[in-house]
């Protein structure tokens, strides 16, 4: 009967201190905590509207060296298709001509190089470690699933990433899939200038754009010299789409498709803030006739001059 009457007071104890108000404390920093308890529903912060929500901070434009050390593990997408192209480039474009195709599957920029994981000093670090996995791998099968659910929510079997900060992500890319496959999509660097400064939100000066488009360039021709792919420009693909999209498909191993260039027919999803271009020529539907610039028209720095000649642009 003893340990019977000493649970019934423990329960009895333990009922009374849950029904009991909470108790007010004392001292400093704790004025917010009592007022908390008293009325909780004043305490709780108001949803910002979604306009109103702060930024965070943005990723770094600039390449992270990393030490892989461990084996990849299998793909799950032997051979994406990675877009290598500096922002105002005209990927947008090139991405919904080839989500135009049957076989494949474009999706808005998918920002993999910020997708990471997280894991506790210790435990899961550990644990990921005995199999084989430590973060920069467990980082590439997320990206590897993530290619692959889209592949499998679309129905078709070669899928393209265009994001513009793939171009400091390049040697991770092909780290990770070592039979993927890149398009380099090159632009008069006058053109990506240009279309920078002439952006509704645009509040940099001349040469603040400049130092913004060179911060593409320089990864973009690295992974030029260094990996196989196909190159192309946007001054072809918007003045000869069929010529260029032809020369595409060919190097991707698929057929070319009359019906990718009327991609105004397809549906390509929502555009988005930040996952891609939503002006009106590509809201329009239609091809459009991409800006041309003559020699000398156009007053290149040093920097930008040098990669307007290697990319075989006059000026």
């Amino acid at each position: 009967m003893g340990v019977v009457n000493t649970g019934i007071k423990r329960r009895a104890r333990l009922l009374g201190e849950a029904l009991r108000p909470p108790r007010q404390l004392t001292g400093p920093g704790t004025e917010a905590n009592s007022a908390a308890q008293v009325a909780p529903e004043a305490a709780t912060p108001q949803t910002t509207p979604e306009k109103a929500k702060p930024k965070g901070p943005r990723p770094p434009k600039k390449t992270v060296a990393l030490d892989y050390g461990v084996d990849a593990m299998p793909r799950q997408v032997e051979a994406p298709v990675f877009v290598l192209a500096p922002v105002r480039s005209g990927s947008t474009l090139l991405r919904m001509l080839l989500n135009s195709h049957s076989r494949i599957r474009a999706p808005h920029e998918l920002h993999l190089r910020t997708l990471g994981v997280e894991l506790t000093p210790g435990f899961s670090d550990q644990s990921m470690l005995e199999l084989g996995l430590d973060k920069v791998e467990l980082e590439h099968v997320l990206w590897d699933r993530v290619l692959h659910l889209e592949l499998e929510r679309s129905g078709k079997d070669v899928v393209v990433d265009k994001t513009p900060g793939n171009v400091w992500a390049w040697e991770r890319l092909a780290h990770a899939w070592p039979k993927a496959k890149f398009l380099f999509l090159l632009r008069h660097p006058e053109g990506v200038v240009s279309s920078l400064d002439n952006r509704k939100s645009n509040t940099s000066t001349r040469a603040q754009n400049e130092a913004n488009a060179l911060k593409y360039f320089e990864p973009l021709e690295r992974a030029r010299t260094a990996l196989d792919g196909h190159t192309l420009t946007y001054e072809d693909l918007t003045s000869d789409p069929e010529r260029v999209m032809r020369e595409v498909c060919a190097y991707l191993e698929v057929e070319f498709e009359a019906s990718m260039l009327e991609y105004g027919e397809q549906d390509h999803g929502r555009l988005r803030p930040n996952l891609g271009d939503r002006s009106d020529n590509i809201k329009s539907g239609r091809i459009q006739a991409a800006r041309t610039f003559e020699e000398g028209a156009a007053e290149l720095s040093p920097e930008m001059a040098e990669y307007a000649a290697a990319w075989g642009y006059a000026g």
